[in-house]
């Protein structure tokens, strides 16, 4: 059966009659799991395996575990993972423990979320943030050049894989300078092109080959002084796919957000007409979600070739021995003594 061009949530722990028939209906090509979906790990294995049933194959379940203030699984059921920049200040200090420590907390991650069902973590962040830019993205990052982001971001990518989890390399092609928050306004970014290509696109050229994507709601006046990277075609076929070389699977950030304009029927069908493959929706509000699937098509074309390819890169996970694995990364991550 085919699925649609959409990813979406649910309302919460289990899912609603509702819910059940219109997954089945509009066959989203993937969900997204956020903490009014999580509760124990019986109760979200459960969650996905009837989110895959509803839909009648082994689709996609996407989380935003990144650690920090963003991971939707967490104490007392789960570890507590730390910011990126934890790992950038331990490449400061050994650039070959602070990558050690990034692939590792990504491959321990990934064991806690294929013991869940989930297959696809919305990991690493690749933005590069920059002095006096809002602190929506801040410690989230490993570090503020682009050398530190690359080698970092790379390593959790493939500590994921390892894991047998799908990383997402975000926000494409760069939240760091965004001065407010996309999820209520539209971040303007004026900076010159050359600057951008220096700074911020490096490390998703770096990553270009990783199976997924995730946009960044934000305006680069150099690029396209009208429309948000989400929605510009100019944006997603000269710089994404073209500077950046990103050929993967490419999906909008959420569609709920309050940077994009318009109703979420347009936002959904304008990301989809300029060029990304997939149209996201996180709030779990059935009726939003009907109008997201009524403007997103069925995959077809490149696109169903890319999300295709994404999800062949699943595999089993590597051995790993646990405990150790653990042991070592509290001894890497630790704070160092004074």
């Amino acid at each position: 059966m085919t699925a649609s061009a959409f990813i979406c949530g649910a309302s919460g722990p289990t899912l609603t009659a509702d819910e059940i028939a219109f997954f089945r209906d509009a066959r989203p090509w993937g969900f997204i799991l956020f903490r009014r979906n999580c509760e124990t790990p019986e109760q979200i294995r459960a969650l996905t395996a009837a989110m895959r049933e509803a839909v009648g194959r082994d689709a996609p379940i996407l989380i935003d575990q990144e650690g920090g203030r963003v991971q939707r699984l967490g104490p007392p059921q789960w570890p507590a993972y730390p910011t990126g920049r934890t790992y950038g200040d331990v490449f400061a200090r050994s650039r070959d423990e602070g990558s050690r420590a990034a692939w590792l907390g990504a491959r321990l991650m990934a064991a806690d979320l294929l013991a869940l069902g989930i297959d696809v973590d919305c990991l690493p962040v690749l933005d590069v943030p920059v002095e006096g830019a809002h602190d929506v993205i801040g410690h989230r990052a490993y570090g503020v050049t682009p050398d530190v982001v690359s080698e970092l971001g790379r390593a959790a990518a493939e500590g994921l894989l390892a894991g047998g989890v799908l990383p997402v390399i975000k926000h494409i092609p760069g939240h760091g300078r965004a001065g407010v928050d996309s999820h209520h306004h539209l971040p303007v970014v004026d900076t010159p092109r050359a600057e951008l290509e220096a700074t911020d696109f490096p490390p998703f050229r770096d990553a270009a080959a990783m199976p997924l994507a995730m946009t960044a709601h934000v305006v680069y006046t150099a690029l396209d002084p009208d429309r948000p990277a989400t929605t510009s075609k100019t944006v997603i076929d000269e710089v994404i796919r073209g500077f950046i070389g990103f050929d993967g699977c490419l999906m909008s950030d959420d569609v709920s957000m309050q940077a994009l304009s318009g109703s979420i029927g347009e936002r959904t069908a304008a990301a989809l007409a300029t060029g990304c493959d997939l149209a996201l929706h996180c709030n779990g509000v059935l009726a939003e979600m009907v109008e997201v699937a009524k403007n997103a098509p069925a995959l077809a074309g490149r696109a169903a070739a890319r999300a295709d390819r994404a999800l062949s890169a699943r595999r089993r996970p590597e051995p790993l021995d646990e405990a150790a694995a653990r042991a070592e990364f509290a001894r890497l991550t630790a704070a160092p003594s004074v």
